[in-house]
């Protein structure tokens, strides 16, 4: 039961079993949980849910790896999720300012700049999930500054 929850976690509902590019898979779930939370209207539930991403994620990402005995399985991407919802936090974006956020976290989540690569370093779900956080917390940064130039990419 606990193999199977922390399956269901890490995988974010199983998305992370899609055959094609299961990390931005798990983004575009970031991104739909993000809208979600938005429509909402209520700021606490963004903290609730980036909270218990990353320490559900944690665990969940860490029971999985020592499962498959494999680093940073493809099918672990709740880390995916938190980052990408980091990585529009707080800016009240456009559709093209999403889609924005949306490739630039991809694109770091993927070439992994200072200290991402780093932090994969770590042992376990930590690892697993601090990279993500790092280029969420990248991507947040870029967007914010490229909306200085760019204010369409704001509502």
């Amino acid at each position: 039961m606990i193999n199977r929850l922390a399956y269901f976690i890490a995988s974010c509902g199983y998305a992370g079993y899609f055959p094609i590019a299961p990390g931005t898979v798990g983004s575009a779930v970031g991104v739909v949980l993000y809208l979600l939370l938005q429509a909402s209207g209520l700021r606490w539930a963004m903290v609730v849910a980036m909270t218990v991403a990353v320490i559900a994620g944690t665990w969940a990402a860490d029971v999985v790896e020592h499962t498959l005995d494999r680093e940073d399985p493809s099918l672990v991407v709740v880390d995916e999720l938190a980052g990408m919802i980091l990585s529009l936090w707080l800016i009240p974006l456009s559709w093209l300012g999403i889609v924005v956020g949306f490739l630039v976290f991809r694109l770091l989540d993927v070439v992994k700049p200072f200290p991402c690569r780093q932090a994969e370093s770590l042992k376990g779900g930590l690892g697993i999930m601090t990279d993500d956080l790092i280029a969420g917390l990248y991507t947040n940064g870029i967007l914010r500054l490229a909306s200085l130039f760019l204010p369409s990419l704001l509502k």
